[in-house]
């Protein structure tokens, strides 16, 4: 990243002197120091900051957070090592001696801001220069590049580093309420992103693999209390193998960014750590994970914006499974149709395996010529067509194993790396005969059969494994991991390159999203939810990540609390999608049959859904912490209106409808059509109850 640095810059000595250097810095930017502590760690020495953040440092290099808002400063942390090394033998060199600090200007893709330098040496003969820098256009976020010179005599193995090391002080006007957590590491058991910290709590957040064929994910972590949260993270456009430890702790919500780099500093040498991020924040995760979205775009990584195609109504013929026959599909469209969907998706079962993908002959008794006619009966039902397939997973016993082993991801002692779900070996993303082998595919997928969308599926599409096989000859083995990004946006250009509407669906089966890839994708649907609640966080999630209006999907309805539980999908602005059967099922049992009275509500919610339409909408996360506010709500913003979403098992009581502009609103229940009063931005509260969700809309008078 370029920057234009100024000539104003000053050392440490200079504003002992009495040099004034808080003036002429950008909206609140500014320095103020006083003289060196020496041995008195937790004093205040140096502080920097805008006009939301402050980070004071003390004679060590230990620092703290503040937070800023309407003159008001609070410390959210205590003085603590934020960035130190770890050496070899697992000892950390966490105490500098602050000799220097400096300031510039400086001006590049994150617009106008101020740089500071400080610099210290270690009684191990380290030198550690910490750059911190605020921009204009994003207060509240603070940029960290440190870096390490060995000026010993002597070599130094180095192990680790870490940095923006804090612990989250309990909230003062609530210190019993406790902390939540957003953490994008990826795990086995699929469990929230979003969690309460209860005793004990612990979690390392590694970006890498955390088992076989699950990781990856946004390397952002995030701890919040009812007053402030803090979120750290790194900025590299590559994916990195970093780890974001959170812990409950007895001073608070501990966090940091920690990265494994060994590495022998020679005398003279210098080891710089990635750009990483720290913010300080009110309310839930969401707006530090749509500031980090923010930043990312101007570093060149966003998600493209999506088309109306995106937004439309799925039917999957999963609900048959692999056992699924072309009757049996073709026999549903027109149902789906009539219910107001508006995609078709063939699902898994209709390839011999996976890896050769070739179409079972079984189902398809003459082959592509079958194909494409099923395509053309799922265009003559007015529907568009999706295809299931997922890349980059090799079945045992196909031919392209048996001819083109050298396909294969492979760990340090040769062996495969696994993918679960379909006993089956990982392809390295990274080796161009795969990269060539999949575009081939999409191509005809996309080109000769017809079909207008691919559904990317599986865990393993999230992360991978170093790969050392040595016929794939990469620089360095973590090179399959970091261009994994590479391998999905060949795929989202092939397919866009035949068909610009094209949609191309990214599902990787529970696992937290690799920021790395949101670019490329334009629908990421909940991805196997385990509950409502996750339809629901992951919602808010993606649609920071991705933006607010996101095409997120809220995956097949049947995968909902109860198996029917649209109001989770509609109300925070994701895309319905469902996977019944009908006019039959085949199954003897965990049949998706759409009975009489499904048929029923399910044509209610679709016809709700398309006629809102909110993911088109503006979702505003930042109104309700998802955590602590009770019930749970959402909103959406859209033509004017506001669509407000409550959630708990059962409520009774005052709810506040956040966002209103001047004048008055008449509030009325969409799912029920009935008029519950008029409210203003001054009068914005309304006693209601409801069971499970009520869903509410804000017109304005």
């Amino acid at each position: 990243m370029t920057e234009v640095h100024s000539e104003r810059r000053r050392t440490l000595l200079q504003w002992l002197a009495g040099s004034a250097v808080a003036s002429g810095m950008g909206a609140g930017a500014g320095v103020a120091v006083a003289a060196p502590q020496g041995k008195e760690a937790g004093k205040n020495v140096a502080r920097i900051g805008d006009a939301a953040l402050g980070l004071e440092f003390d004679g060590q290099m230990r620092s703290r957070l503040l937070a800023r808002k309407g003159g008001a400063t609070v410390a959210v942390t205590g003085f603590h090592a934020s960035e130190r090394l770890r050496v070899t033998g697992g000892r950390w060199i966490d105490s500098f001696a602050l000799g220097a600090q400096a300031v510039d200007r400086v001006d590049g893709p994150h617009g106008a801001g101020v740089r500071h330098r400080l610099t210290g040496a270690s009684k191990d003969g380290v030198e550690k220069t910490v750059m911190v820098t605020f921009y204009e256009r994003h207060p509240g976020l603070a940029l960290l590049r440190v870096s390490y010179r060995n000026n010993g005599q002597t070599a130094l193995p180095v192990e680790a580093w870490s940095n923006s090391g804090y612990t989250l002080l309990p909230a003062k006007r609530a210190p019993g309420r406790g902390f939540w957590t957003f953490s994008g590491s990826s795990h086995a058991d699929r469990r929230d992103w979003v969690q309460p910290l209860k005793d004990g709590f612990e979690q390392r957040n590694f970006m890498g693999m955390n088992s076989s064929d699950y990781g990856g994910g946004t390397p952002v972590a995030d701890v919040w209390q009812p007053e402030h949260g803090i979120a750290v993270g790194h900025l590299d456009t590559v994916p990195r193998l970093v780890a974001l430890p959170v812990q409950q702790v007895k001073a608070g919500a501990a966090l940091a960014i920690e990265f494994d780099q060994a590495v022998v500093l020679q005398p003279g040498q210098e080891l710089t750590t990635l750009d990483t991020f720290v913010t300080v924040h009110t309310g839930d995760y969401f707006a530090a994970l749509d500031r980090y979205r923010l930043v990312m775009a101007e570093r060149g990584l966003a998600a493209p914006q999506a088309g109306d195609e995106s937004y439309e109504p799925i039917w999957c013929a999963w609900g048959y499974e692999r056992d699924f026959t072309i009757p049996l599909m073709t026999g549903t469209l027109a149902k789906a149709k009539e219910l107001g969907l508006e995609w078709a998706v063939l699902d898994d079962g209709w390839q011999t395996n996976e890896g050769d993908w070739k179409i079972d002959r079984k189902k398809f008794t003459r082959g592509e010529e079958d194909m494409k006619k099923l395509v053309d009966d799922i265009h003559g039902a007015g529907l568009k067509a999706r295809l299931w397939l997922a890349p980059l997973a090799a079945d045992p016993g196909t031919d392209l194993l048996h001819q083109h082993t050298d396909q294969l991801l492979l760990d340090a002692n040769g062996a495969p790396q696994f993918v679960t779900w379909w006993n089956a070996l990982t392809l390295c993303p990274a080796y161009e005969p795969v990269i060539e082998q999949t575009r081939a595919l999409v191509r005809k997928i996309i080109g000769e059969w017809g079909y207008e969308g691919l559904k990317l599926d599986g865990q393993h599409l999230n992360g991978v494994a170093p790969c050392y096989n040595p016929a794939h000859n990469h620089a360095r083995p973590e090179e399959s991991f970091e261009k994994l990004q590479d391998y999905w946006k060949m795929v989202y250009d092939t397919a866009r390159e035949i068909n610009p509407k094209a949609v191309v669906e990214f599902c990787p089966c529970g696992t937290s999203y690799a920021f790395h890839t949101l670019p490329y994708t334009n629908q990421a649907p909940s991805s196997d939810p385990l509950s409502s609640w996750q339809v629901r966080h992951k919602g808010k999630t993606l649609k920071a990540l991705m933006g607010p209006t996101a095409a997120y999907a809220g995956d097949h309805v049947e995968l909902s609390d109860g198996g029917d539980d649209f109001a989770s999908s509609v109300g925070i602005g994701a895309v319905v999608s469902t996977k019944f059967t009908w006019p039959e099922d085949p199954k003897p049992k965990d049949s998706y049959l759409l009975t009489a009275v499904k048929e029923a509500k399910w044509r209610k919610w679709i016809g709700i859904y398309k006629d809102k339409m909110l993911p088109k909408g503006q979702y505003r996360g930042e109104l309700y912490d998802i955590g602590f506010d009770k019930p749970e709500t959402h909103a959406v913003e859209k033509d004017g209106r506001l669509y407000f979403a409550f959630y708990a098992k059962e409520w009774s009581g005052q709810v506040e409808l956040r966002g209103l502009k001047e004048g008055r609103y008449r509030v009325r229940d969409y799912v029920e059509d009935r008029d519950l009063g008029e409210v203003s931005a001054s009068s914005n509260k309304l006693k209601i109850g409801f069971e499970q969700a009520l869903l509410l809309e804000a017109i304005p008078v």
